[in-house]
Parts: structure tokens; C-alpha cells; sequence
């Protein structure tokens, strides 16, 4: 079983890591047990949370017989999630409200603060999830989610068509880059919430973000570029490409290390 390596007091906020891996996707079928480079998509995720130094436990909740084997490999907590969950209209926070109840249940553990990961997000930078969970509990709020900024595809270089007419989806036209509003796009790489965010009722049917609190936050990675969202064929080789560089650059700053200690 999981055992903490983070470097604070024991008395301190607990908090518990949930890695979300619904069998279902139309787009990507099986996409959590799709291999990357030698190891199932849903191995990167269940290795991040384990990397984590703020981290207490992990619980993996799934649908899928093969994924639940997987992170009992790595000998993390896991739960199987009803049928009921595990729907296309099946929300996020329920499925996570259900993991921290089968923790308190079964295993006496009640975070104050949850992690969630999603499983088809197989690279994450190095230090994301603590940082996301560090800006909580030093800044405050209700949650706190990895945002990237936003590139080449820019709002405010968007248009509407009306028939064949553009209409502009900004108050005047933006031709240098450098005059684009600073914006941000959540990538999905980690959302922490408190308990009591992750708890509260909806106001109304339509309010699908309740459990991200009133008082939201963001953080942004130096290295938010690497994050890749698997959703369909195309996304796994983009995130084998992007593997494959980011292990391009650990070898040469290797090379560059040894070559200045000579």
C-alpha cells in the first residue's frame, strides 16, 4: 500500500489523491490501458500521484477489471465504480464523492483536501500536483485547477460566421501577437478541492461546477506544454511524441552535466 513521502507534520490537512478511469470512451475505446512506450496510459497517472511528496493516499476508481488490476499492481488503494458512475452523463464529483466515501468506509481516511486526476492525462510535469496543492493550502479558496495558456488558437483571433459574413469575437481586430490578452485554458492535469467544496449541492440542475467551490483558483506550469489530454487515437501519438522529446531533452541535459564536471 501507498506510503506517504511527503516532509510535513502528520497533524496536518490530509489529503487524498482520486484517479478517475471510467472504462467507457467513444472516441478511444480502452484508451487507459492503451499501451505508451512500454507501460499502459494509465500507469503515468498512478506514478505522478505516487511521485507526489503532499499526497497521503490513492484511490483509483474504475469500471474497467483491467485498470483496477493495474493500480493493484502498484499497490494502490482502488474501488470499483457502480454502473450508475460510470455513465457518459455520469459527473466528475460524484465519482470522486464515491471514492472518498469508500475511503472513510473501508478505510477510516476523510481527507480535508482532494486531488483529482484524471487517467487519460499520462504526462503531467514534475512538481504539478504539489504545486496545485501547496497554492490551495498557502493562498486559500474553494479549489484549484492546472490551467495552460492559451496559443495559436486565441479567442480574440476567432470570428462567428453569420451565413458567409464574419463577425469578430472582439471589440477591434488584433494583427500582433504581442497585443492578445493574457488567457487560460484548464488542461485537466489536477484539480484540488476542499471536502466541503467537493460536497456541496448544486444550485440548481444546470450547475455542474458547484463542487469547485465559489472561490476558485489557478496555476500555471512553466512546462504547462507537455500536458496531453487522450482522447483519441491521434492524442496518443501526440503524447508518445511528446514523451519522446521530453526524455530527448533529460539525455542531453545528462550529456551536458557530465560534459561539465570534466
Amino acid at each position: 500500500m501507498h506510503t506517504p513521502t511527503r516532509d510535513k507534520q502528520t497533524t496536518g490537512p490530509r489529503i487524498l489523491a482520486v484517479i478517475l478511469a471510467r472504462a467507457g470512451s467513444k472516441g478511444l475505446p480502452g484508451k487507459h490501458t492503451r499501451m505508451l512506450l512500454g507501460k499502459p496510459v494509465i500507469a503515468y497517472t498512478i506514478e505522478a500521484a505516487l511521485a507526489s511528496r503532499t499526497i497521503d493516499e490513492i484511490i483509483l476508481t474504475s469500471d474497467d477489471p483491467q485498470v483496477i488490476e493495474i493500480a493493484m499492481g502498484y499497490g494502490i488503494r482502488t474501488t470499483s465504480r457502480p454502473v450508475e458512475l460510470a455513465s457518459d452523463s455520469a459527473t466528475v464529483d460524484a465519482a470522486a464523492r464515491h471514492a472518498c466515501d469508500q475511503m472513510l468506509a473501508k478505510h477510516q481516511f476523510q481527507p480535508d483536501l482532494i486531488a483529482i486526476l484524471y487517467g487519460n492525462i499520462p504526462i503531467r510535469p514534475s512538481g504539478l500536483i504539489d504545486l496545485a496543492v501547496s497554492h490551495l493550502l498557502e493562498k486559500g479558496g474553494d479549489s484549484v485547477q492546472s490551467y495552460s495558456p492559451v496559443g495559436k488558437m486565441h479567442p480574440d483571433w476567432m470570428v462567428r460566421l453569420n451565413d458567409d459574413r464574419v463577425v469578430l469575437n472582439c471589440d477591434k481586430p488584433i494583427y500582433r501577437r504581442q497585443d492578445l490578452r493574457p488567457m487560460f485554458i484548464p488542461n485537466g492535469a489536477v484539480i484540488v478541492v476542499t471536502r466541503e467544496s467537493l460536497y456541496r449541492p448544486p444550485t440548481g440542475p444546470e450547475d455542474f461546477h458547484a463542487f469547485l467551490g465559489r472561490d476558485r483558483r489557478g496555476v500555471v506550469h512553466p512546462r504547462s506544454d507537455c500536458i496531453v489530454d487522450i482522447d483519441e487515437a491521434k492524442d496518443l501519438h501526440l503524447a508518445e511524441a511528446v514523451l519522446r522529446s521530453l526524455q530527448e531533452e533529460t539525455a542531453d541535459e545528462t550529456r551536458l552535466k557530465k560534459t561539465s564536471v570534466r
